[in-house]
């Protein structure tokens, strides 16, 4: 740029060197020095044929599908000047950003560390390419392309970071950090584990007092939550799970919040199983606790997508009679949007209910409630009030439709998924409903 700069202004000098003669032989002057500053540039740049040096690395071999993916560019200055430097990494066409550009400054011999993020919106394959980087020197008249080979293909999975997130608060117990309510137990929904000795805050319930008279101190009783119990993530793969919210669908959502949930089901020593359906029977994979169980639940949400078809309540009823012989928590990720689909799916509903405890997560449309709340000042934004009102209360009675027919229900809003349904399994196990 500096250089089309110098030879403008040059230029300009010869033309007032037509008027004013005496600008000739500055014109000369100023050409032949740019010249030479531009070969000496030149000859910088080019003599060392590694100058500039750098890759591009991932804090992970895969991508978390709705989160902000880290990943660095290391470069390194070879020169024996600084140099100032671009740099133009050729990023998956998914995320369409075309105007990427990275400008550092670096001494003699110096090393950078360079963070940037990247937020996929689906999951699949991403195909990285090639890494560009732009030197020059102080004086700024050449720069020097340096392309290095680093093509890579990241698969993009289900929300893992999240994952890592809900993991390390549930085995610290601090779930309620995120949201998660801290549900007062209710009824006999736990076992005898171990006898430890009574401190303050113990239940004095729970005293031993045989134990406390052979120790000469009170020793307590200690109890766990019912362990081995099958908790099924059962997920809509129908045309009415592809509605976006905030890029995500709501199949995304879904699969994000059930993979989460198999996780702390896993560590809370439950057995985490799947199902996913449309019109036929999708996957499936039986509830377990073998040490694989939570590996093959993420490689079979991997692949999981919707079909655009109208979804089959039946399949998963039939599939229910058939496989599910034990009494299981069916958490079934879905949509309803008008009280006349529920009812045409909702005699399904009712028989798996008899054999199994039901809970039908819906969504809340958000953008409804966007719309609600916007003054209206026209016709035509009356209209779409009025229509959007309808639907709003649409949603409102599919709530009480499921509430008179005593089946279970979490109704949420799509970001606020994970943490509403992990406080609807807590409830259920402290109130031992399964």
């Amino acid at each position: 740029m500096r250089l089309y700069i110098a030879l403008g202004i040059i230029v300009c000098v010869f033309i007032l060197a037509f008027v004013f003669p005496v600008f000739y032989l500055a014109g000369i002057f100023c050409f032949w020095i740019t010249l030479l500053a531009a070969l000496v540039d030149l000859i910088l740049l080019f003599g060392n044929p590694t100058g500039i040096v750098s890759k591009r690395t991932a804090k992970f071999n895969k991508l978390s599908n709705g989160d902000d993916n880290d990943l660095f560019i290391d470069i390194i200055n070879n020169y024996s000047f600084p140099v100032s430097v671009e740099v133009i990494d050729e990023i998956p066409e998914q995320f369409q950003f075309r105007k990427f550009k990275i400008e550092k400054n670096l001494a003699v011999n110096e090393k950078q560390k360079t963070k940037y993020t990247l937020k996929p919106l689906s999951r699949g394959e991403f195909h990285f390419g090639n890494l560009m980087v732009l030197a020059s020197s102080k004086m700024g008249f050449v720069k020097r392309r340096f392309t290095f080979d680093q093509s890579i293909m990241l698969p993009c999975y289900p929300s893992f970071l999240k994952l890592r997130q809900y993991e390390l608060l549930a085995i610290s117990d601090r779930l309620v950090d995120v949201g998660i309510k801290k549900i007062r137990r209710v009824g006999q929904s736990t076992e005898f584990d171990h006898i430890k000795e009574y401190v303050i805050g113990n239940d004095i319930r729970a005293i031993n007092w045989k134990a406390s008279a052979r120790k000469n101190q009170l020793m307590v009783n200690h109890f766990m939550d019912e362990r081995a119990q099958q908790v099924y993530s059962v997920i809509n793969t129908g045309r009415i799970m592809q509605m976006p919210f905030e890029g995500l669908s709501l199949l995304d959502y879904a699969i994000n919040a059930s993979l989460v949930l198999s996780h702390i089901s896993y560590i809370k020593h439950d057995k985490p199983g799947l199902v996913t359906f449309s019109n036929t029977l999708q996957n499936s994979v039986a509830a377990d606790r073998k040490g694989n169980q939570l590996y093959r639940l993420q490689e079979a949400l991997y692949n999981v997508k919707t079909d655009y078809r109208e979804t089959n309540y039946e399949v998963l009823l039939n599939y229910a009679r058939t496989k599910l012989t034990q009494r299981s928590l069916l958490l079934l990720y879905t949509n309803f949007e008008t009280v006349s689909s529920l009812r045409r799916q909702l005699k399904y509903i009712k028989q798996m209910a008899k054999n199994h405890l039901v809970v039908l997560i819906i969504f809340e449309n958000t953008e409804l409630h966007e719309l609600l709340n916007t003054k209206a000042t026209n016709t035509s934004e009356i209209y779409r009030q009025t229509i959007a009102k309808k639907f709003d209360y649409e949603k409102q009675q599919i709530v009480l439709e499921l509430q008179r027919s005593k089946i279970q229900c979490v109704y949420t809003k799509p970001q606020q998924l994970t943490v509403n349904t992990l406080n609807k399994y807590l409830e259920l196990k402290a109130r031992g409903m399964i």
